[in-house]
């Protein structure tokens, strides 16, 4: 379970900044949401199951996504050997002196297995400049491990980690090194990068479709995935999996991003999926079936089944998937439906959690989110960042989240000049003899 996640000094990040999963003290309109949306940690703590971005274009909403995503590769793959003379591909803040010398900053809070860890560090091009863990307690927080430079703090509590210091790099993180030499609280913390925290884009949704593919042919998820597809009303009526024989031709059909990952897999069979529709007489009744390519299929409705297996599996795992550009191509009552997953106890029983970037304002509703998990990015005038959550706003529970929000009330809008200068007045265009 994500509690928090911070970043600083890189990409359009330039101070400090932190998005939390963590209930606030308050209250939705209706009470059902704070009973669905809320789950309780201990009696004074909750979390919540679901938080939405917005923030106008180039105000850094996928950043954020970014920020997390470097995180976790950084984490996971450090200390492999293909890094060692490599540099750390970490981008600053560029648009500061400020932060040309600065390291970047990168820290995020966690629970595995009902204990909660804080671990971050910070880094250049060249080096880790600082690395921490620790571990709380209901009364208290106890440090693991901290290292500044070559300089090592490592204690009785992360012992797995004592005769390591030497054998980790300066540009490799210790948590990584401890953990690929088998130290149990470092590899169950890399296995929840690696597993519990999915980040994927919805602009690329062709990418995942794999992972519904073996969700589907495993059995896994496959009732899920057909009647949350039928329940959309996109007229599928079933979804078949069949393989076939990649021919030159055949490869150079497919787009460039596919193609490069086919190759890869030096595979020549590939899974080809297919959609069954009802077909219909000339008096509306159902006569047989027709099945087709998913190519047929709209943008929305592809995109739907290539998301339909990271949803349902984190789902049944109770783990975080992170979305950026959730909405694109999906109507706002099916990103709805989506988010409602979510928002359940009966559909999220094991409390997984979906962070989603977006620009959907007509999901913006006190019907569907609390205040808290309400969070906006915006710009200032120095090409800066700033994140903050709805819930810093005196709003009464009655107000309108979508409408305050375009009209400018909570800031991250676009500002938008006069286009009509674009092209002057009709007189001022005539040539002048």
């Amino acid at each position: 379970m994500l509690i928090e996640f911070s970043v600083g000094n890189y990409l359009s990040f330039k101070d400090k900044a932190t998005f939390s999963m963590v209930a606030a003290k308050v209250s939705a309109k209706e009470t059902e949401i704070d009973a669905h949306n809320v789950f309780k940690i201990d009696e004074d703590f909750s979390l919540l199951k679901s938080a939405a971005i917005y923030g106008a274009n180039a105000s850094g909403k996928s950043n954020l996504a970014a920020a997390m995503g470097f995180m976790k590769w950084f984490v996971l793959n450090s200390s492999k050997e293909t890094q060692v003379t490599e540099k750390i591909d970490v981008q600053k803040f560029r648009l500061s002196t400020e932060t040309e010398t600065e390291a970047s900053f990168f820290e995020i809070i966690f629970i595995i297995d009902r204990k909660t860890y804080r671990y971050g560090f910070e880094v250049d091009t060249e080096r880790v400049v600082s690395e921490w863990l620790f571990r709380f307690s209901k009364t208290k927080e106890t440090k693991l491990f901290e290292r500044n430079l070559s300089n090592f703090n490592v204690l009785t509590g992360f012992k797995e980690g004592k005769e390591l210091i030497e054998k980790t790099r300066k540009n490799a993180l210790f948590l990584s090194v401890v953990a690929q030499f088998n130290g149990k609280i470092a590899q169950k913390i890399m296995l929840w990068f690696s597993q519990n925290l999915n980040l994927i884009s919805g602009l690329h949704h062709e990418l995942y479709n794999r992972y519904t593919i073996e969700s589907f042919e495993n059995n896994q998820h496959k009732q899920d995935i057909l009647e949350f597809v039928k329940k959309l009303d996109v007229g599928i009526e079933d979804i078949q999996i069949n393989n076939i024989n990649l021919t030159e031709d055949l490869l150079h059909s497919i787009p460039e991003e596919l193609r490069t990952l086919i190759l890869r897999s030096k595979s020549t069979t590939q899974k080809a999926i297919k959609t069954v529709h009802k077909k219909y007489d000339s008096e509306g009744k159902p006569t047989g079936l027709e099945v087709f390519d998913i190519d047929s299929e709209s943008e929305g409705t592809k995109k739907l089944f290539a998301l339909a297996g990271p949803i349902f599996e984190t789902l049944k795992n109770g783990e975080i998937l992170l979305i950026d550009e959730l909405d694109s191509k999906l109507h706002p009552l099916i990103t709805s439906a989506i988010i409602s997953l979510f928002n359940s106890n009966e559909t999220n029983p094991k409390n997984a959690q979906l962070i989603f970037i977006t620009h959907d304002t007509n999901i913006l509703t006190n019907k569907i989110f609390r205040k808290d998990q309400i969070w906006f990015t915006e710009k200032d005038k120095q090409g800066a960042t700033h994140l903050f959550s709805l819930v810093e706003y005196k709003l009464k529970n009655e107000d309108s989240f979508e409408s305050d929000y375009i009209r400018g009330r909570y800031g991250a809008i676009p500002f938008i000049g006069d286009l009509r200068q674009l092209i002057g007045k009709p007189n001022e265009q005539k040539a002048t003899i």
